[in-house]
């Protein structure tokens, strides 16, 4: 079912679409919890500190495919909205294209490399073997995460919001099942998990494929449209690419962030890797409004709607203060119950606990500023911008280096925790400022009869 954005009030648009996205966003969350769950509970708090020291290494190779991903949609969106159905397929093709060259460099690059990130990590000498078999699983089968993302990207350029979720919510009790066969019955550890992991997102990426072809045929692309366009790969790369660069940006800041809290032990790192799941669990709603976003934006931007984008990003700005204050709330009451899933009877959770507090605590101050970062930035992604998004990424890495190297200087893990916090805030403002310089621009272009087309 296709969905047009460029219609009816803007708040209940959004939040129509953004419900599944929550949902889906959320069951993502809880089948990679999945793995540390029951890797902590069955092999043990050693192997939840392997599968959580490569959790941001993970963030940026995912990340990268998220992102680069989430451009080629961009183009499908615009043309969708701009109602240009042969266009429409012709952008499919492409960015599905794409995403082959691509799949075959990121899975090359970060298998050559990821000895030696981990190294760079501070990744603990008891833990690195499990970590290194468990990250390069991952990076083997990135192609189910790229086309997965892919394909659920395009379902959402013209308004799909529900059907990923659907695949999604297989996927995830798919994921669990193999989870418990693997670690438990064939005895895997943490290899279990990383093959959980790719097989379900394989399956969750061949379900969305077949469904394009059967049930949404204005996505389907024709023989005639399967090759590479010049102008359309320069039109899907030019967003894509400065998106995925902003995924990784982030993420190498969240890797030196990593690399601080490694220091000061495998305790800390499996007390850290739970309240983080546990947050990411709970701030999913933002990262669903950015995807939301991303869509809304899109649509109204290839109609050529530069107020009705405006109207939106308001709505979208209100709901997520509401969001956040409901998310701080939340985690900071589920935090104790949910260490207590991580680890068994055996671990001292009094000595986890306050490493945990310490990085919760410290977070929830700034879960506003948070989502306003997803409202901005994919709002200015929807409109084919990628720079000054990927500058916000930037913004992020510098934030966190900062706080990092002073809190390694010093030995501090308050410091440490505080890393995500301060890139948090310095994204927003940069963000927020680049959102209202983007919209002056796009008006002005709009203004001028002799713009040349952006779509």
């Amino acid at each position: 079912m296709e969905k047009d954005m460029t219609k009816g009030r803007p708040l209940p648009v959004i939040l129509k679409f953004i419900l599944p996205l929550i949902i889906g966003n959320i069951f993502q969350q809880l089948y990679n919890m999945a793995d540390t769950i029951i890797v902590g509970r069955y092999v043990g708090s050693d192997a939840l500190a392997a599968v959580g020291s490569t959790g941001t290494i993970m963030f940026l190779i995912v990340g990268f495919a998220q992102g680069i991903t989430a451009g080629f949609s961009v183009l499908t969106a615009q043309r969708f909205g701009a109602k240009d159905n042969e266009g429409v397929k012709s952008s499919v093709a492409n960015g599905i294209l794409l995403s082959l060259i691509f799949t075959v460099l990121l899975s090359a690059l970060s298998m050559l490399s990821m000895h030696t990130l981990l190294k760079l990590m501070n990744t603990p000498d008891n833990i690195f073997q499990d970590a290194y078999t468990y990250i390069m699983i991952i990076s083997a089968g990135l192609g189910a995460t790229i086309f997965y993302n892919l394909f659920s990207s395009y379902l959402r350029a013209v308004g799909n919001s529900k059907i990923p979720l659907v695949f999604l919510v297989f996927s995830a009790a798919l994921n669990v099942i193999l989870d418990l066969v693997l670690i438990i019955n064939v005895k895997m550890g943490v290899a279990g998990a990383a093959y959980a992991t790719v097989i379900s997102q394989g399956v969750s990426a061949i379900l969305c494929l077949i469904y394009i072809y059967i049930r949404i045929p204005s996505l389907a692309p024709n023989r005639r449209h399967w090759k590479l366009h010049g102008q359309e790969s320069r039109n899907q790369l030019a967003v894509g690419i400065p998106m995925a660069l902003q995924f990784a940006i982030t993420a190498s800041g969240t890797m030196i962030m990593q690399a601080a809290i490694n220091l000061f032990g495998s305790d800390a790192v499996a007390s850290f890797t739970a309240a983080s799941k546990l947050q990411n669990l709970v701030t999913q709603g933002m990262m669903a409004m950015g995807q939301t976003m991303a869509t809304y934006s899109g649509q109204n931007f290839g109609k050529g709607d530069i107020g009705r984008i405006r109207q939106g990003v308001k709505a979208a700005l209100g709901t997520c203060v509401v969001y956040a204050l409901v998310a701080a709330v939340l985690v900071c009451l589920l935090l104790k119950p949910a260490l207590g899933l991580f680890f068994t009877g055996g671990v001292d959770m009094n000595s986890m606990l306050p490493w945990a507090k310490t990085y919760i605590y410290m977070s929830v101050i700034f879960y506003i500023p948070l989502s306003s970062i997803f409202v901005f930035r994919n709002t200015m992604q929807g409109c084919g911008y990628g720079f000054l998004p990927m500058m916000g990424g930037v913004a992020e890495l510098i934030a966190r280096l900062v706080v990092a190297l002073i809190s390694m200087a010093v030995g501090s893990y308050a410091l440490a925790c505080f890393c995500d916090p301060a890139a948090w805030l310095a994204a927003a403002i940069f963000t927020g400022v680049s959102y209202l310089f983007v919209m002056k621009d796009i008006r002005k272009k709009y203004e001028n009869p002799a713009m040349a087309s952006m779509k």
